[in-house]
């Protein structure tokens, strides 16, 4: 295992658990974007709890390697349904944070 995959699943790990406690505390400029989208209220919990669990999974990772390749496989799909969600909702300019959160997973993926 290389420092490199150590240290990206770390941040990756870091960016997805940040993101669930921001879901999870209600930090507003997490949940007037997620409103605006139009995502339901009664959802916000659930995508918290995937974000935690991703970030779990990927520290998981470095001691079994096939749990950090599916918890970063389904923080991937996450985002890509964030980047989806963003789009129809035409906030172009705000594409670019699920981008950045989903970029270490993707990351992990590659040096796995």
């Amino acid at each position: 295992m290389s420092t490199t995959y150590v240290v990206v699943t770390v941040l990756g790990a870091f960016l997805a658990g940040f993101s669930a406690v921001s879901v999870f505390t209600g930090a507003k400029w997490v949940v007037e974007p997620l409103a605006d989208y139009g995502v339901p209220r009664s959802w916000w919990t659930w995508l918290g709890v995937a974000k935690a669990l991703g970030a779990v999974g990927l520290l998981a990772g470095l001691v079994v390697p096939a749990l950090g390749v599916a918890a970063a496989v389904g923080l991937v799909l996450y985002f890509t349904g964030a980047v989806v969600t963003v789009l129809r909702a035409k906030s172009y300019g705000h594409v670019v944070f699920p981008l950045i959160y989903m970029a270490p997973a993707v990351a992990v993926l590659v040096l796995a």
